[in-house]
């Protein structure tokens, strides 16, 4: 009987346009054997919340470019809380200035990868904190 594996979303929220790295970190997490669902570009905070909800996921990973990772993770946060997600494991990564990480953490982001940063660090972090799945 195998394990099952780790669920995790990973979402591209507002209108940023640009999924490449995004693209390249789902891939590595499924080579990693992880199971990703992805949703595509320009995603709205309901839309990523109830596509978690829906997919009973373990993990809410937001890939942010746009600059608007505070008003976007405010607006998840709640939203997250209302429906019952508040446990979930969460981090983002992107273009988030080292300003704003501690204004990201105390909202409840687990971890934020800034541009740049590596795959290994990414599956490392995702390996030690996130909850093993029980079937």
């Amino acid at each position: 009987m195998s394990t099952p594996r780790l669920r995790i979303l990973l979402a591209k929220p507002g209108l940023d346009g640009h999924d490449q790295g995004a693209k390249i970190v789902v891939r590595g997490l499924i080579e990693a054997g992880f199971e990703v669902l992805y949703t595509g570009l320009r995603k709205t905070p309901e839309e990523i919340v109830r596509a978690a909800v829906d997919e009973d996921v373990d993990v809410i990973g937001l890939s942010i470019l746009s600059g608007s990772h505070l008003s976007i993770c405010r607006k998840l946060r709640r939203l997250m809380d209302e429906n019952g997600l508040a446990d979930r494991l969460w981090v983002v990564g992107g273009n988030i200035p080292a300003a704003d990480r501690q204004a990201l953490k105390e909202l409840g982001v687990a971890e934020v990868f800034p541009t740049g940063s590596r795959l290994e660090a990414i599956v490392d972090f995702l390996r030690a904190r996130a909850p093993e799945r029980v079937g």
